[in-house]
């Protein structure tokens, strides 16, 4: 059993289809039927099961290709090590980010981090919360960017920030007015429609639990799976929403919803996660500790913009 056999199978599983596959590791289909047929007969069981217009994985065959993702991620990360050793400087890292946070994040981290690690090639994977996790622990992904609670348990991981999470509400919203420092308790938004991210979305679980603290259910009219959609869609009157702190800035300008702190300051934890026992290679850690730097420092400028007076009011 060879290394390439394990990437072959791996492939085949992923595309379900061997010239898709053929033309993805660059070798012709004949030689991949070849080789996957040999490494059928070498362990004694039928991998996948071929039809005239389909490959299926057989049951022993998602066994193996589990299996060869492991090993397949093992060697690459011992590669990393043997690279860290060796002080090499070149690298490839693939970060895992929400699309909101890959909106109004990264554009301030990555320049800096490429400016300081220009031979670090970065791939960057923007999907749901929970395919960030399962893309995560199987080694597809080399840290992700989160917010907590983590649910995959073979996940750690290191805190970044702590983020308020603010409610966007249209302008001329009675609650705008009624406000008094810019507070509102969230029981006051018991009657009120609710804007959604959809399913699969950490956030929208952050919505449904700080309702459900405050003893009701909220009532969602619409969803979306971008969170701009959902800003939108609250400055045209349609309902109200929570977003986490960093999608308000400008939140003023007159095709904005207005923006509002909440009596009970909730907040949620922004997160660099990994799986347990990976080897961080010096990519990671550089890559960690530019973010970490880089958002300190904005965090620290948005919320003297946002909260100007809290000082003269405590």
């Amino acid at each position: 059993m060879e290394l390439r056999q394990l990437q072959y199978a791996l492939q085949i599983a992923i595309d379900k289809n061997f010239s898709r596959a053929a033309e993805k590791l660059h070798i012709a289909q004949p030689s991949l039927s070849q080789q996957l047929s040999k490494l059928e007969k070498e362990i004694g069981v039928l991998l996948f099961q071929r039809t005239t217009n389909s490959v299926e994985v057989t049951h022993a065959g998602s066994l193996f290709v589990d299996k060869a993702q492991a090993i397949l991620d093992m060697v690459e990360q011992l590669k990393r090590e043997m690279d860290d050793i060796s002080q090499m400087r070149k690298g490839k890292l693939v970060v895992g980010s929400l699309p909101i946070t890959g909106a109004h994040v990264l554009p301030f981290v990555l320049p800096v981090f490429q400016s300081r690690y220009p031979e670090i090639e970065i791939t960057l994977m923007e999907e749901t919360t929970a395919n960030l996790e399962h893309f995560t622990a199987n080694g597809q992904i080399d840290i992700s960017l989160l917010s907590l609670p983590l649910l995959d348990e073979s996940l750690t991981y290191q805190p970044l920030i702590e983020e308020e999470i603010m409610l966007a509400l249209p302008r001329q919203h009675r609650l705008v007015e009624a406000s008094q420092h810019g507070q509102i308790d969230i029981e006051d938004l018991r009657d009120e429609p609710f804007i959604a991210l959809k399913k699969g979305q950490g956030f929208r679980q952050i919505t449904l639990e700080l309702c459900q603290h405050a003893g009701f259910a909220p009532n969602i009219v619409f969803e979306s799976s971008n969170i701009e959609t959902v800003q939108s869609l609250v400055a045209a009157g349609m309902g109200i929403a929570f977003v986490p702190h960093m999608v308000s800035r400008g939140g003023w300008s007159q095709l904005a919803p207005a923006y509002l702190s909440l009596k009970q300051r909730p907040t949620r934890t922004l997160v660099i996660a990994y799986r347990k026992g990976r080897y961080l290679s010096k990519a990671v850690e550089a890559f960690m500790n530019t973010f970490r730097e880089i958002m300190e420092m904005q965090w620290e400028t948005e919320v003297r913009q946002l909260r100007p007076n809290d000082s003269e009011g405590s």
